[in-house]
């Protein structure tokens, strides 16, 4: 008896030890710092990589790879025939991270639900005016306006009563700024008064658990036990922080990272023939975009922006930053894969002569000087700021105009550019759900150019009026139509130099598996696994 149970030990043991070799730490060399994580003050898809991705879940999400919805803290849910109310019934069992900072003392429920939309929607709310800047998702997409009330009618039923039918709200509620956070750990915070703490030691019930952030170094995850959805297969994740894409893959080939984000699009054949390496690329819901401050002096001129545009060497720019065949040139706002894309709007040949002209009848003095501000580390949207830049540059002073280049810290330049101080801004944007009014309403409203997330501070009634009709309507058809005509809008008043609509690139190790890349440049990691 003695004999079998020292054996049975020792089998213990060996399979202990298999497993603890099966699963390996996964280090994923990433583009830039997140700006935090409490993901519902921010826009960018490296903050939601580094937070909703990692560290919280949403009512519903979208099925990996695709735009379509499955249940995930809500197991299923009705919608009333009149599109008005939404009832959600949630799933059972799931728990918040035990963290060195928090420990739970219940399993998620309706009052975790209401705590993370009254937070955003609710002015009284105790944790309302907790963040300097606001919600920026929220209230550019005018959920104030759109949610009657959120209501719990018992501890796993929350019920969502709408001001007016919203065609893309179920979509909306897979975005990250839905993140469903720990009303209890909130509770604790405020207490302390160490609210601030919800921004630099997150608890969600996401498949990761936080462990540490070293700013522009790494961040450091282990994995949730308790993940409804089953742990993760890797003993550790790791965002090491590489804003340059030529040492993302210096350090992936070297197998100090097993996945690295956005290489130089013009490096992926070289990736793809190393034996060591693989690639994921999938057409992207992407847009790549200079915003010009239509508040701003010469810019707030109509003349003066379609001048810039007729100077703008379009296909040049393109090819030269994305390599033949990697990147469409765009026109619109969203590429032609979305639903009401206009395919009358044309980009103006180039004309530089004509361009002067328009300058003239503006009053623009040759050798006027206008900002740019741009990032200084490639991404999915423009692998090249700097060379992105200094092309503009050369092709604007060619009608006399002279381009000051600000190169900044993502970070910074997002703060910035919010607070409306830059003539020009060149950024990007990667679709959250796969829906035109997640690129219009965020990025070109009014409420958006009121919270400086509409980085071209532009302001059209008739454009407002025609994309506030189109989230009413259920038919696809007839949003299509409403669509078209607010691009049209759009291509007569210029208020971006549209660039381009990438393909998107993720390169990994050989021996990385479970890794599905995403259309909306999401990057999950709950199913990947080094072998």
């Amino acid at each position: 008896m003695k004999q079998l149970t020292l054996r049975a030990a020792l089998a213990a043991v060996l399979l202990s030890a298999a497993a603890g070799l099966s699963a390996k730490p996964l280090v994923v060399c990433t583009e830039a710092s997140p700006e935090g994580f409490d993901i519902v003050q921010y826009t960018t898809a490296v903050t939601a990589d580094a937070a909703a991705e990692t560290l919280f879940n949403r009512l519903v999400d979208f099925k990996p790879g695709t735009t379509e919805i499955q249940p995930a803290l809500a197991e299923r849910w009705e919608i009333s025939a009149d599109g008005l109310t939404y009832t959600f019934h949630l799933r059972k069992g799931v728990r918040f991270h035990t963290t060195e900072y928090f420990t739970p003392t219940r399993e998620l429920n309706a009052d975790d639900v209401l705590w993370s939309f009254q937070r955003q929607l609710d002015p009284a709310h105790p944790w309302h005016d907790k963040t300097s800047i606001g919600f920026p998702y929220f209230e550019s997409m005018a959920f104030q306006h759109l949610l009657k009330a959120v209501e719990k009618t018992d501890p796993h039923t929350v019920v969502f009563r709408l001001t007016r039918p919203e065609a893309p709200f179920l979509r909306d509620l897979a975005m990250a700024f839905t993140s469903i956070y720990s009303a209890e750990y909130a509770d604790q915070l405020l207490k302390a008064g160490t609210t601030a703490d919800l921004n630099s030691k997150p608890v969600g019930t996401g498949p990761f658990i936080f462990q540490r952030y070293n700013k522009d170094a790494q961040v450091r995850y282990k994995p949730n036990p308790d993940y409804f959805r089953g742990k993760p297969p890797s003993d550790a994740l790791i965002f090491a922080i590489t804003s340059d894409n030529n040492v993302r893959l210096q350090k992936l080939r070297a197998n100090e990272c097993q996945v690295a984000l956005y290489p130089k699009p013009d490096d992926v054949p070289a990736i793809k023939a190393d034996p060591r390496l693989k690639v994921a690329e999938v057409e992207a819901l992407t847009t790549g975009y200079i915003a010009l401050n239509t508040q701003h002096k010469y810019l707030s001129d109509v003349r003066v922006r379609k001048a810039i545009s007729l100077a703008f060497d379009r296909q040049h720019h393109v090819d030269q930053l994305f390599g033949k065949g990697n990147a469409l040139v765009a026109v619109n706002p969203y590429p032609p894969t979305m639903m009401g894309y206009n395919s009358h709007n044309q980009n103006p040949p180039r004309d530089l002569d004509k361009a002067r002209a328009l300058l003239r009848q503006a009053g623009v003095p040759e050798g006027a000087v206008l900002t740019l501000f741009t990032r200084n580390g490639g991404g999915p949207t423009n692998p090249n700021p700097r060379l992105s830049a200094e092309m503009l540059q050369a092709d604007l002073a060619q009608i006399g105009i002279r381009l000051d280049i600000r190169v900044m810290e993502w970070a910074e330049m997002l703060r910035r550019a919010k607070r409306g101080e830059a003539d020009m801004v060149s950024t990007g944007w990667a679709g959250d759900n796969g829906d035109p009014d997640n690129f219009l309403t965020p990025l070109l409203s009014c409420a958006a150019a009121q919270n400086g997330e509409n980085y071209a501070r532009w302001c059209n009634q008739k454009f407002q009026a025609l994309i506030d009709q189109a989230r009413q309507l259920v038919d696809p058809d007839q949003r299509a139509a409403l669509y078209v005509q607010a691009l049209a809008v759009y291509d007569e008043d210029q208020p971006w130099l549209s660039m381009a609509h990438p393909r998107m690139f993720t390169a990994l190790r050989e021996n990385v598996e479970g890794y599905v890349i995403n259309p909306m440049t999401n990057n999950n990691f709950a199913t990947t696994r080094v072998k």
